[in-house]
């Protein structure tokens, strides 16, 4: 099996036309091409299950500092410490023990009533018309509220911070196009929030990372430097509010398509998780991990050589026929996990939050309407090469 597209195989993660459906594209490559090779943007892929699930743990080959987005690892720009996503051991596992003591799950669970009232309080005067938006009206809205809170940034403050995140994130066309200084303008929106906390400290997130201590290599320990603070207030801001967007965004859209298992949950909100976890599967909002080659690997009988580029497809492993049966089939009665929130020391920090959001999201929609259809008339996709979902995604309900 060759590494080189075959005849009219062709994957780009900058190509709208195949972002919005890349599962056919991502089947022949798992069939025809599991080793792939772009020669345009000069990266590799892989698609299957197997090669997936053991490339994402492996930091040693497969390295995160250079940046786990394509735009990012494509554009060569340099990634300042603190971003948790774009780092490797020891770096990583001092920065994520760190925000393990202050993302715990006892935090977590403590929020699950403030993000049910952030829902009601979205939802409540939608329910009189015939329809809503799942992204406009709560995807976008409410796991911003909760971070915001979590981190002691104000509601005036929170849009500002979600329309830099879309834009900093957002593919304009099929190329890669990233300023020098997209790190920079990003951490510049919290600069004045974390002044402000360092002398008006609170219960929150941001007023334990500015009091946080890191055990260096050396044994000594440190307070955290503000521009890492900085890092860490913004990768948790952007991270965390993006991808559960798309989540509830895809689950309103999976729903709307399969009446049935709506209405299952609808009976049974106890599924209500089992639908998150197939949701996520199914359509995982952030289904492409750029990693830096660190060392040679050999991979279908080809070197790839040090200092190459590979895309980990999760999204594609998640419907590896030698991994499901039937993978191609939304089934909120399935089993057997899935890839979406990563593998090995980067499994997602925030998966935790983003599930009760989900579940307490859903559990606030079925009370309040029992159907829908998609409008995909006015329906509108989000362009990224790292985060794939809705940008606007309205139903009708009357």
């Amino acid at each position: 099996m060759s590494v080189k597209s075959i005849g009219d195989l062709y994957y780009d993660p900058f190509d709208h036309a195949i972002d919005d459906d890349p599962y056919p594209v991502w089947r022949r490559m798992r069939e025809e091409a599991p080793l792939y090779y772009n020669d345009k943007y000069g990266f590799y892929a892989l698609s299957r299950y197997d090669d997936v699930v053991e490339a994402l743990p492996d930091w040693q080959t497969y390295r995160s500092g250079r940046g786990t987005t394509a735009d990012i690892l494509f554009s060569g720009i340099e990634v300042p410490p603190g971003i948790l996503l774009f780092e490797d051991p020891p770096l990583h596992d001092l920065h994520r023990r760190l925000l393990s003591r202050v993302f715990t799950p006892r935090r977590m669970l403590a929020v699950e009533d403030l993000v049910r009232g952030f829902c009601a309080r979205a939802l409540d005067p939608l329910v009189d018309r015939d329809g809503f938006d799942f992204v406009v009206d709560l995807g976008a809205i409410m796991p911003m509220q909760t971070i915001g809170y979590l981190l002691g940034i104000p509601e005036d403050g929170q849009k500002q911070i979600r329309d830099r995140t879309d834009k900093s994130i957002a593919v304009a066309g099929a190329k890669v196009d990233v300023s020098a200084t997209v790190f920079a303008e990003s951490l510049a929106l919290f600069a004045e929030y974390i002044e402000w906390r360092a002398t008006h400290p609170s219960d929150d997130l941001m007023t334990e990372l500015l009091n946080a201590e890191v055990d260096e290599p050396d044994g000594t320990r440190r307070k955290l430097e503000r521009t890492e603070v900085l890092a860490y207030t913004a990768m948790i801001a952007g991270a965390g509010g993006e991808t559960t967007a798309r989540l509830i965004g895809f689950m309103g859209q999976l729903l709307g398509e399969h009446p049935d298992q709506r209405r299952e949950l609808v009976a049974d909100p106890a599924l209500i998780p089992s639908a998150i976890e197939e949701s996520l599967r199914f359509e995982p909002p952030s289904p492409v991990q750029a990693r830096y080659v660190a060392r040679d690997v050999e991979l279908y009988g080809h070197t790839v050589t040090e200092g190459s580029y590979m895309l980990l497809l999760n999204g594609s492993a998640n419907r590896d026929d030698a991994r499901f049966s039937d993978p191609d089939r939304f089934d909120i009665h399935r089993t057997g996990g899935h890839l979406s929130f990563g593998q090995g020391l980067h499994f997602c920090l925030g998966s935790a939050l983003a599930r009760l959001e989900a579940r307490v999201a859903f559990e606030e929609v079925l009370k309040r309407w029992t159907d829908w259809d998609v409008d995909y008339g006015n329906a509108s996709r989000a362009r990224t090469s790292s985060v794939r979902g809705w940008a606007r995604l309205p139903v009708r309900t009357g």
